[in-house]
């Protein structure tokens, strides 16, 4: 009896966590990189369907999700712009679903120096 009683606590706590909506998906995440609002040097992604562009948005999603209780799936960056500094900012707008195949939209910001093989998730937000 008391076996059952366990294993039916583990099944009902399974089905609750894969159940209840990701707690934390439209939280900000990071603090927005300075001087956004400023267009210096901020231009647009010529090719937005570039594999590393898409490969950098995907990287982003994942690493969002290591750091919040949240489950998304990267569908595809949809757009963004890019700065060269001593490697490069990107911003990114990224369509993602959540664990119920809701799609949105959020803003990454990701700063990466690709001589040292350096990537970091700066930001990461729901568009409101």
């Amino acid at each position: 009896m008391r076996t059952s009683s366990f294993l039916l606590i583990i099944v009902v706590a399974f089905l609750y966590a894969i159940g209840s909506p990701a707690i934390g998906c439209g939280e900000r995440m990071g603090n927005q990189l300075r001087n956004t609002a400023i267009e210096n040097g901020w231009e647009p992604i010529g090719n937005i369907n570039n594999q590393h562009i898409q490969e950098l948005g995907r990287w982003a999603v994942l690493e969002f999700g290591k750091h919040v209780n949240c489950v998304l799936k990267f569908n595809k960056v949809v757009s963004g712009r890019q700065q060269l500094v001593s490697g490069m900012n990107y911003e990114l707008i990224i369509e993602a679903s959540d664990i119920g195949g809701k799609e949105d939209k959020y803003k990454a910001e990701v700063y990466e120096q690709t001589w040292t093989h350096k990537r970091q998730l700066l930001s990461f937000a729901k568009v409101k």
